[in-house]
C-alpha cells in the first residue's frame, strides 16, 4: 500500500472537513430581510459549499433588524457577521457610520457599474423593481408611470407609503430625480385621488381583491400571484422602474472575516446567483436569465438611482411625501 494511501485517511480524521483544514470554519451569523424560505435556502446552499461554517440567521424587516442592530451597537455587542437586507440606502448610513468592513477582493468584474459600492463595502444580489399592477378587470391598461394620472384611474390606484416602506421611499427618489416634473408627478397622484398606505403586501391584496384596480407594487409578489391564478398583471412602466438591490455587507465587527467574505463571494458567485433565479427574483448578474413570468431583460429599463445622495435626501424626501399626502 503506498504511503499517500496511508496517509490520506490520517488527516482525513484529524480534521472535521476539508473546509476546516484550509481554515474556513467557525461561526456565523447572518441577519437578513429576505423571507424565511429564501433565508434558508440561500444559508443551506452556502454550508453545502463551506461544510465546516455553522451559519445561524435572524430573519425580520429591514427597519426591525436595523433597530436590533442599533441596540447591540450601543451595547458594544454586535451579534451579527453579515447583513443581506433589502436596500443600498441603509447599507450607505451604515457604511457613513463606520460600521461595514470593506471586502476589496471581492470579484465585481461581470457587474455593471454602479451594482455595488464603488469602495466594495455593500453589494448587490438582486434587483427587485417597483411598477405597476392592475387588476384584469380593468379596462384601461397602463403602460407609463404618467398613466397614473389619468382620469380612468382616479380613486382606483393605491401604492405603499414612503414613511413606511424602504423600497417606496427608493421609488419615490428614484421617480422624482428622473421625472422632469418632479414631486409636482406625486402631487398629481393625489388631485387623482391615489391612496398611499401601508405595504407592498397591502397594495396586493387590494388589487388582486378588487378594491382598487390599480397598484404600485415591487414585480415578484403580483408575478407569483398571477402565476397561482390571480386576476392580476405587471408592468415595467416605459420610462422605467426603480429598483432595491437586496445588498449584502459584512460588518466591521465580524469575528469571523474570512467565512462571511465566503459568503458574500458565494452569493455574487454564478451559484448564488442561480440560486437567486430559483427563488423568483431577477439576479444581480447581467448573465443570469430571468424567471418565468418576466420579459427580456433588456426590456426592463432601471432608472438611475444614486444611494449616497438618497440617503442625504431622506428626511427631504419624507417630508415632501408627508405635505403631499397629509400623512
Amino acid at each position: 500500500m503506498s504511503f499517500k494511501r496511508i496517509l490520506l485517511p490520517m488527516l482525513v480524521a484529524l480534521v472535521p472537513s476539508f473546509a476546516q483544514a484550509q481554515g474556513l470554519a467557525g461561526n456565523l451569523v447572518l441577519y437578513t430581510s429576505q423571507p424565511n424560505t429564501d433565508a434558508q435556502q440561500t444559508v443551506d446552499a452556502f454550508k453545502a459549499r463551506h461544510p465546516g461554517v455553522n451559519v445561524t440567521f435572524v430573519r425580520d424587516g429591514t427597519p426591525k433588524i436595523l433597530a436590533k442592530l442599533g441596540a447591540e451597537f450601543e451595547a458594544g455587542q454586535p451579534q451579527a457577521d453579515v447583513l443581506l437586507i433589502a436596500d443600498s440606502v441603509t447599507m450607505e448610513g451604515l457604511k457613513k457610520e463606520d460600521r461595514l468592513l470593506a471586502h476589496e477582493t471581492a470579484d465585481v468584474s461581470a457587474y455593471p457599474a454602479g451594482t455595488h459600492d464603488a469602495q466594495k463595502f455593500w453589494f448587490a444580489t438582486k434587483l427587485i423593481t417597483t411598477g405597476i399592477a392592475y387588476n384584469t378587470k380593468a379596462s384601461f391598461k397602463p403602460t407609463s408611470w404618467q398613466d397614473l394620472t389619468r382620469p380612468e384611474v382616479k380613486g382606483q390606484l393605491v401604492m405603499p407609503s414612503p414613511l413606511t416602506s424602504g423600497a417606496a421611499l427608493i421609488h419615490a427618489a428614484t421617480l422624482t430625480g428622473s421625472m422632469n416634473d418632479g414631486w409636482k408627478y406625486y402631487e398629481a397622484l393625489k388631485e387623482n385621488d391615489a391612496i398611499a398606505g401601508g405595504g407592498n403586501g397591502d397594495v396586493l391584496k387590494q388589487v388582486a381583491g378588487g378594491q382598487k384596480l390599480y397598484g404600485v407594487i415591487v414585480d415578484y409578489m403580483p408575478i407569483r400571484e398571477k402565476a397561482k391564478g390571480a386576476p392580476v398583471e405587471f408592468v415595467f412602466p416605459k420610462e422605467g422602474v426603480s429598483a432595491v438591490s437586496e445588498p449584502v455587507a459584512i460588518l466591521k465587527s465580524t469575528k469571523n472575516p474570512d467565512a462571511a467574505r465566503a459568503f458574500v463571494d458565494f452569493l455574487l458567485s454564478k451559484d448564488g446567483q442561480e440560486l437567486a433565479l430559483k427563488q423568483g427574483y431577477i439576479a444581480a448578474h447581467p448573465a443570469v436569465a430571468l424567471p418565468a413570468g418576466y420579459p427580456a431583460r433588456d426590456q426592463i429599463k432601471v432608472m438611475g438611482f444614486d444611494a449616497a445622495k438618497a440617503l442625504a435626501d431622506e428626511t427631504k424626501n419624507k417630508a415632501a411625501f408627508a405635505e403631499i399626502f397629509g400623512q
